[in-house]
C-alpha cells in the first residue's frame, strides 16, 4: 500500500482561515482548539498560529503541564498600525529634511561662507579707498575696517601656519621639511565643506544595518546547537522580553524553526535546519553580549580644535561685517555711490542718503551667521539629555547582565544588587520605579516570599528587602541545557557529497 508524505498548508493560507473560523480572537487558543474551530490539521493549526503571533503581536503562555497557549490581546486587529504610520511618516519626513539641508549645506554653507569672505574684503579695499579719497561723507566703522583686515589675516595666518597649536590638519606631504622631524599631525583628506558640515549639524551618523540584529540572533543559534531561548536573544540584541517574544515568532516562519515546552514549563525554540554547514568543524563561535559594546556619546562637531576655529573665525569675520554694514547702512546702491565719490571726486557726486536695510550684505549675512553659530550652541545645549539617554541605556544592559547571571542559576536576585549593576553600567543609580519598570520589561517579576524572608535582615534604612525572582528565564535555561547535551551532531553535517559540478 503506497503512503504519502503529509502536505503542509502555507502558513499564511492557515492562518487566513484560523481568523474567519475563531470567533473570540481575544479568548485563549491552543493548537487543538485552532484545529477543532477550523477543522486544520494540527501541523497546519500550529504554523497558523505562530503566523497570526507574529501578525498580530500575540503572546505565549505555558500551563503546569506544559501546553502552549496563543493570546491575542488586540484580537485579530492592527490598532498599532496608525501610530507606527504616523511614526514613519514623521520619520521620513525628519529624515528627508535633514538628508536635503545635510546636502545643501555640504557645499553651500562653505560657498556662503567663503563667498561673504571675498565680498567683504573687497567692500573693505573699496571703503579704505573711498576714505582715503573722499572726506565728504563719513561712513560709520570705517575707522575699524583696517583692524578687522589686520584680525582676519593673522587669524588666517594662525589657522593655517603648521606650527601654530590651532594649525588646521593638511597632507603631510605638503608640511615644510622640518616639520616632519618633530612629526607632525596625520594627514587629514576630509573635504572643508564636511567639516563645516560637522561644526553645524554634528558628526554624520553611521548607517545602521537593519539586518544586524538577525544575524546576530542568527549567529547565536547556530553557535547555541540549534537551541536557543528568549534569554539568549535578549543577550545579543538587548530587546525586552516581550518584543524579544515578538522576534522569534517571526524567525521560526523565516527559519523554519520549532517551538517546544518542558516539564518545567520553559519555553525554547529549535532551528534544527540552521545548523547545516559546509565547514569541516561546525563550531560557530557565539556572538558578544550586547552589553560588551556600551553606546558612546558622539563628539560635538567630529572636527579637530583647528578646523573648529576656522570655521569658527570666518564666520565670525562675516557676522561682525554684517553688522558693520548694518551700521553704515551699507546698501547695495550706497556703496556704488561711495565707490564713484572716490574714483570720480572730481564730479562733485552728492552723498546718497538713507537708503533703507541693507539685505545682501547686512541682514542675508547676519541671519546666517547668527545661526551657523545657534545650531552647534543648540546641540550643545540638548547634550546632557543624550548623555542621560545613552547612561539609561548603558544601565538597563548592565541590569540585563546581571539578571541573565541570576536567572541561570535560579537564583532571585535582590534589589541592591541590581541597582548596583546599573549604577556600574551609567555611572548613576535608577529611581526604584525605573529599575522596577526595568526588571518587568526583562522578564523578571516581584519575589514577595523571598522579600519577607529578608525583611527583617536588612541592615539600614537605605536597604531594600525586595528580590525579584525571573522564574521563565530559569525555567528556560534548564530546557537549553538538557537540549543542547541531546542536539545530534549530525544536524550540522551535509553527509557525503554524491554529486559535483566541478567535475
Amino acid at each position: 500500500m503506497a503512503t504519502h508524505a503529509p502536505t503542509f498548508l502555507d502558513p499564511k493560507e492557515a492562518a487566513r482561515i484560523l481568523v474567519k473560523a475563531v470567533a473570540d480572537p481575544r479568548a485563549p487558543l491552543t493548537v487543538a482548539d485552532a484545529a477543532a474551530k477550523s477543522g486544520l490539521a494540527l501541523r497546519d493549526a500550529e504554523r497558523g498560529l505562530a503566523f497570526l503571533t507574529h501578525e498580530y503581536r500575540g503572546h505565549l503562555r505555558v500551563s503546569e503541564e506544559g501546553e502552549l497557549v496563543h493570546v491575542f490581546p488586540t484580537a485579530f486587529e492592527k490598532p498599532w498600525e496608525t501610530r507606527d504610520a504616523i511614526s514613519r511618516v514623521v520619520s521620513m519626513v525628519v529624515k528627508g529634511v535633514a538628508g536635503a539641508a545635510r546636502l545643501i549645506v555640504r557645499a553651500w554653507l562653505t560657498i556662503v561662507i567663503f563667498g561673504y569672505v571675498g565680498i567683504f574684503l573687497a567692500v573693505i579695499l573699496g571703503l579704505t579707498l573711498a576714505r582715503q579719497g573722499s572726506d565728504r561723507d563719513g561712513i560709520p566703522g570705517a575707522s575699524l575696517i583696517g583692524v578687522l583686515f589686520r584680525v582676519l589675516a593673522d587669524a588666517l595666518f594662525w589657522t593655517f601656519h603648521p606650527f601654530s597649536p590651532l594649525a588646521v590638519d593638511y597632507p603631510m606631504r605638503e608640511r615644510p621639511r622640518i616639520g616632519r622631524a618633530y612629526g607632525g599631525a596625520p594627514k587629514d583628506e576630509t573635504p572643508f565643506y564636511e567639516k563645516v558640515n560637522r561644526f553645524v549639524f554634528g558628526p554624520t551618523p553611521t548607517e545602521k544595518d537593519p539586518r544586524e540584529q538577525e544575524r546576530r540572533i542568527v549567529a547565536e543559534i547556530r553557535a547555541k546547537r540549534g537551541r536557543v531561548g528568549l534569554a539568549d536573544v535578549m543577550r545579543v540584541t538587548g530587546l525586552p522580553r516581550d518584543v524579544a517574544d515578538q522576534r522569534m515568532a517571526r524567525l521560526m516562519l523565516d527559519y523554519d524553526g520549532d517551538v517546544d515546552v518542558s516539564e518545567g514549563g520553559g519555553i525554547t525554540y529549535r532551528f534544527a535546519a540552521l545548523r547545516k554547514t559546509a565547514e569541516v568543524e561546525p563550531h560557530a563561535a557565539p556572538p558578544s553580549p550586547v552589553w560588551a559594546s556600551p553606546k558612546r556619546m558622539a563628539p560635538l562637531t567630529g572636527n579637530g580644535a583647528g578646523a573648529n576655529v576656522m570655521v569658527a573665525l570666518l564666520n565670525g569675520f562675516n557676522l561682525v561685517m554684517s553688522l558693520v554694514v548694518l551700521e553704515g547702512n551699507l546698501t547695495l546702491a550706497r556703496l556704488w555711490n561711495i565707490f564713484m565719490m572716490a574714483r570720480h571726486p572730481d564730479l562733485g557726486i552728492e552723498p546718497l542718503g538713507y537708503d533703507g536695510v541693507p539685505l545682501v550684505l547686512g541682514l542675508v549675512p547676519l541671519v546666517f551667521s547668527v545661526l551657523l553659530f545657534l545650531f552647534p550652541l543648540g546641540r550643545s545645549l540638548f547634550r546632557p539629555l543624550e548623555e542621560r539617554a545613552i547612561a539609561r541605556e548603558n544601565g538597563r544592559l548592565g541590569l540585563l547582565r546581571e539578571i541573565l547571571a541570576h536567572a541561570e542559576k535560579g537564583m532571585s536576585a535582590p534589589h541592591e544588587a541590581l541597582r548596583a549593576a546599573w549604577a556600574q553600567a551609567a555611572g548613576s543609580s535608577p529611581s526604584d520605579a525605573e529599575l522596577t519598570r526595568a526588571v518587568v520589561d526583562l522578564g523578571g517579576d516581584v519575589d514577595l516570599e523571598a522579600s519577607e524572608h529578608v525583611k527583617t535582615r536588612v541592615a539600614g534604612p537605605e536597604a531594600s528587602p525586595v528580590r525579584y525572582r525571573f522564574v521563565d528565564l530559569h525555567a528556560e535555561a534548564e530546557a537549553l541545557e538538557e537540549q543542547r547535551h541531546a542536539a545530534p551532531d549530525s544536524e550540522a553535517k551535509l553527509g557525503k557529497m554524491v554529486f559535483t559540478s566541478e567535475d
